[in-house]
């Protein structure tokens, strides 16, 4: 059963954390990048923090002695700026280093998440909304690499830099200052967690209204035609806005709040650093401190907390990838419905001979489909199941392809149960025509070479012609290069069938199945295809799944069902001969046929 969405808020420590474990297996193959740039890091810090201490000597050094020799101060300065260079060149360094690690993860966690959809069942694909899935995907795709900022280039320089201030205060000057400086970047960074903390039910409400927006433009695009149908274009756009509308506000909501963090951050900085500034002014006045150490303590100070102000920020930024990495984390932790047993072996086709054993199967328990359905077709025989529209008959190719397992009984293939064999072998060894061809976005000569990618020209043109698709691409300015559109919206239904009659072919497999594989096509190309389907099944087992039963009266065996039930079998004539509901069906279609072949379509006696 697939995992359902966690009810806990994203963005809580336990989740915060659990998306930073899920990480780390993607950053373990850059190990060594990533202490390396953690190392150029920390010699950044030290060279930033040494230009304060080489600072103080400069002006302790001149104050001392305004008239003497420059040349000590001259010393200094040349390492003051060698220091500056050596804090940009390891940041830069860290920055070259590390970005391998970056992109190299973000490309790591778009492949596992895209290898993982592929796995998860037809169920789960069935229910999810493409558009708000995609927009979940891309902002968690993205806050990888916004996160890996955020702690390397952020707030791990940030810590570094803390730690190493505190000690050279504690070492060189009274305790306070050290118990201060570190009292105000305390009381920042908590009072900087627990507004965010409150500021994330908006992000989280943000992401939701986003990503239901998104659902519906995405839906109302993909859906184009019936829109246009039914001129419902304003209500997509008021349903567009309604979601538009409640994520304005969070957005509003989450700047104000913003705001506020900001100014409150204002204030514990400001309280801070006023009070080490009196007391170094203190130290100096009383003869304890030079006018170096004020320098210095004053120059900690600015390199500290304005890092530390922009932390805030950085905080908050990381609190939203880490929510948005939730999310995506969310997809991965689905579990797939159909897995390969651990001792699943490939599939070893043979003759090719298909057996469904007593099957039953259900979407639910409370929405039985098949039931106790029992059929051979056997090696190089063509079966056909006919039957009215909800009889089962398209389930039982899902089955076939093990899109799903059954509730009882068994599928055998050359003697094989399914289930015990890698969906892969099995998958390969099928073919079909489904009734519903979805093209992808690319040419004409890619969607044919889909069956088999590495085919060359000369095969995908040979697949063509069986498919009689060959005389109509020839035609085409552009001929084999011809981009199809969104799912093939730009060739008609009997165009897109003889794509997926052209796959079959190219495929070759040892087992067919066609789909319903002629329902787009009109009467003159269904006859045309219907010698192409038979040449290309000529040597394979092969499952038919048909409405017109003119298509299937050649069947070694034909299989009438309804409700789930196989009420009848047998070949064409004996079916016509018994009267039941073959031929019941037969005599209904032949009358359409009929009407159709003087000019009176049969809706129109309604």
């Amino acid at each position: 059963m697939m995992h359902t969405r966690p009810t806990t808020l994203p963005g809580n420590t336990a989740n915060d954390l659990g998306a930073l474990r899920a990480l780390t297996p993607f950053l373990w193959d850059y190990r060594g990048r990533v202490l390396l740039s953690l190392g150029f890091l920390v010699l950044a810090k030290v060279a930033n923090v040494g230009v304060p201490l080489v600072l103080k000597d400069i002006v302790d050094s001149l104050d001392a002695d305004t008239h003497g020799s420059l040349v000590l101060p001259l010393a200094l300065l040349l390492s003051y700026g060698v220091l500056r260079l050596a804090s940009s060149l390891f940041n830069e360094l860290r920055d070259a280093v590390f970005a391998r690690v970056r992109h190299g993860a973000m490309r790591s966690v778009s492949l596992k998440v895209l290898e993982h959809l592929h796995k998860l069942s037809l169920r789960y694909h069935l229910e999810r909304k493409t558009g708000g899935l995609s927009r979940d995907i891309d902002r968690g795709t993205r806050s990888v690499s916004s996160l890996m900022n955020y702690m390397v280039f952020s707030i791990l320089p940030t810590l570094v830099e803390i730690a190493l201030v505190a000690v050279i205060l504690l070492s060189r000057y009274d305790i306070w200052f050290t118990l201060v400086t570190l009292l105000a970047v305390v009381v920042y960074i908590a009072f900087t967690m627990r507004i965010t903390e409150w500021r994330m039910k908006f992000r989280v409400s943000m992401n939701r209204f986003d990503s239901e927006a998104n659902t519906q433009a995405i839906d109302s695009l993909l859906n184009y035609e019936t829109v246009k149908y039914f001129g419902n274009e304003q209500y997509e756009l008021q349903r567009y806005d309604e979601s538009l509308k409640h994520w304005e506000s969070d957005a509003v909501n989450s700047q104000t709040s913003l705001s506020a963090l900001n100014f409150g951050q204002a204030v514990i900085i400001a309280a801070g650093v006023t009070a080490i500034m009196i007391m170094a002014a203190r130290g100096v006045v009383n003869g304890n401190m030079t006018i170096g150490d004020l320098v210095l303590v004053n120059a900690f100070l600015l390199q500290l907390f304005i890092p530390l102000n922009f932390l805030g920020i950085v905080y908050s930024q990381l609190k939203h990838a880490l929510t948005d990495m939730h999310l995506m984390f969310d997809v991965l932790d689905q579990e797939p419905e159909i897995v390969d047993r651990p001792d699943a072996r490939p599939l070893e086709p043979g003759s090719g001979e298909v057996h469904f054993e007593h099957v039953s199967f259900s979407y639910s328990p409370l929405r039985p489909i098949l039931h106790d359905i029992t059929f051979t077709i056997a090696a190089g025989e063509k079966v056909a199941i006919v039957g009215p529209s909800g009889a089962g008959k398209s389930t039982l190719a899902r089955l076939l392809f093990r899109f799903y397992d059954i509730s009882s009984g068994r599928i055998l293939v050359n003697g094989q149960d399914i289930r015990t064999v890698t969906q892969d072998s099995l998958r390969r060894a099928i073919g079909i025509v489904p009734q519903d061809t979805v093209l992808f976005n690319e040419s004409l000569r890619y969607n044919i070479a889909y069956a088999r990618p590495g085919a060359s020209n000369r095969e995908i043109e040979q697949a063509a012609r069986l498919a009689h698709l060959a005389d109509f691409i020839a035609e085409l300015p552009q001929g084999y290069d011809t981009v199809v559109g969104e799912r093939g919206l730009k060739l008609s239904g009997g165009e897109k069938q003889r794509v997926a009659i052209a796959r079959a072919v190219l495929k070759n497999p040892r087992i067919l199945v066609f789909d319903e594989a002629t329902s787009s096509l009109d009467s003159h190309s269904e006859q045309a295809i219907l010698a192409a389907l038979r040449e290309a099944a000529a040597h394979h087992t092969t499952l038919v799944i048909a409405h017109r039963l003119s298509t299937i009266v050649d069947a070694d065996n034909i299989l009438v069902m309804d409700s789930g039930r196989i009420i009848e079998s047998g070949v064409h004539p004996q079916l016509i001969a018994r009267g039941g509901a073959y031929a019941r069906l037969w005599a209904l279609q032949q009358e359409e046929s009929r009407l159709e072949q003087v000019g009176i379509h049969p809706r129109q006696l309604l």
